[in-house]
């Protein structure tokens, strides 16, 4: 067993507080003005809340996979903590930050939601109750800084991560969100469209991702520039399944209703995400590539991404041109990462944050009051001014975000060793930060937390 030093008490000591605050808070009667909900419309967001939380272990999955062999365990887990780490902050303040009371269009007062106090009895949002609003939001919360693990993986410390977690969480995604989706956010009040989170969840988490592979700095393996093989292409394909199956959560679940618009956003989200996966593989074949499993599901994701922001506010048809270019365009930012020394190891810039900016963008172009009439015409129907609203929105958040999180990243490394030690890079964090073997034949752990064949037995 290691040395246990006072830091180690602090995660503990901090989440018994809130417990035992809980207990002193009042009991509310929930679901008041029960007359005002719409019972399809709440049987099918909370089918949506459930279908996006099935989204974070599938991107445990696919990030798992596609890490060496040594790795899997841990960076899944860095994605899967944050089911448990972010429902907790969201109950406390997370949710008032996003959603509270606006303070100049900022950010929400921490304490008009505090322990979701008023969220069981607070009456409808729209036609569901809020209790089940403020559910499916925290799903949202949960995916997007599990989502900035694959950029650092294979060397960041639990512990560090896990720090990281809580601050962005607080200073960066519930300020952006409160900006675009509060009635009285900044972005909301400009006009700016996004229809389930394409700045709110992927450029914010793709920037993030960057400032965090730039503080990191690079792999050793990456120096040397060892070409390693994913751990498990199958774990990748299953991840894609469950992320493309609980997109339909995400983007069709963001109508707040069981109507047209739901449909209407289901369908771009699958055309969207079939088109880039296609897109993906036959722009790597007319490059002098094999069509890949990898490259399918990649695809597929980027075309999710893109289609995020614009899936209640684009026609199905221009939901297939949006995943199509969307693919191109990350396939090529991608390979020109490749060729530079940034490490962003499982390529969460181009793919999420260069796929949301493409998203926001195309929404910009492509959307239709026609579609969505709480929305607005854009470029390609005469209006210019939401094209430039996205391009302003946009700006803001990718400055935001990246700025933001380099400041958090640098904070945490000042307090606490970010990255493990060379030995433990080499060793892998599978065994240096868990104690756990992804591949546990013929492998046993040492007193040092170091790897140790053991002999086969031959029958």
């Amino acid at each position: 067993m290691k040395k246990i030093s006072i830091q180690d008490y602090l995660p503990f000591i901090f989440l018994a507080a809130l417990a035992v605050i809980g207990i002193f808070l009042p009991t509310a009667p929930t679901f008041a003005d029960a007359s005002k909900y719409n019972a399809a419309d709440v049987a099918w967001v909370l089918v949506a809340t459930t279908l996006v939380f099935l989204m974070t272990p599938g991107l445990s999955f696919f990030y798992g996979g596609m890490v060496n062999k040594k790795n899997v365990i841990s960076t899944m887990m860095q994605s899967f903590i944050a089911t448990g780490l972010i429902s907790i902050i969201w109950v406390v303040v997370g949710f008032s930050l996003a959603f509270g009371t606006s303070k100049g269009g900022i950010i929400g007062d921490p304490t008009t939601y505090f322990f979701f106090n008023g969220v069981g009895s607070g009456g409808p949002w729209g036609t569901i109750p809020i209790l089940l609003f403020a559910l499916f939001q925290l799903k949202f919360a949960v995916i997007t800084p599990a989502l900035v693990v694959g950029a650092v993986a294979e060397r960041i410390r639990f512990t560090s991560y896990v720090l990281f977690m809580v601050l962005f969480s607080l200073l960066v995604y519930a300020p952006i969100a409160h900006w675009t989706w509060h009635a009285d956010g900044i972005l909301f009040k400009l006009g700016v469209l996004d229809f389930a989170g394409g700045t709110v969840v992927h450029i914010s988490a793709g920037c993030a991702a960057l400032a965090g592979a730039l503080v990191l700095r690079r792999r050793k393996d990456h120096i040397a520039k060892k070409e390693l093989q994913p751990a498990n292409i199958p774990f990748v394909l299953i991840g894609t399944g469950l992320l493309w199956f609980g997109w339909f959560g995400f983007n069709a679940g963001s109508s707040l209703a069981a109507n047209g618009l739901a449909v209407t956003a289901f369908a771009a989200t699958n055309t969207a995400a079939a088109a880039a996966g296609l897109s993906w593989i036959f722009f790597d074949v007319i490059r002098g590539r094999k069509p890949s499993v990898l490259g399918f599901c990649i695809g597929a994701v980027v075309g999710l991404v893109a289609i995020t922001p614009a899936a209640g506010y684009v026609g199905v048809p221009q939901s297939l041109f949006i995943g199509f270019i969307a693919a191109i365009v990350s396939n090529i930012v991608v390979h020109y990462k490749n060729k530079s020394a940034i490490d962003d190891t499982l390529d969460v810039f181009p793919c999420h944050g260069v796929g949301g900016m493409v998203g926001m963008l195309m929404t910009g172009v492509f959307a239709s009051k026609l579609i969505n009439p709480a929305g607005n015409d854009g470029w390609a129907y005469g209006n210019f001014d939401l094209f430039y609203k996205q391009v302003l929105g946009l700006l803001l958040v990718v400055t935001y975000s990246f700025v933001v999180s380099w400041l958090i990243f640098k904070f945490i490394n000042f307090i606490h060793p970010l990255r493990v030690t060379e030995q433990e890079e080499e060793l892998g964090l599978d065994v240096t930060q868990h104690n756990e073997i992804y591949h546990p034949q013929n492998l046993s752990i040492n007193g040092q937390g170091s790897l140790a064949e053991e002999p086969v037995q031959h029958g």
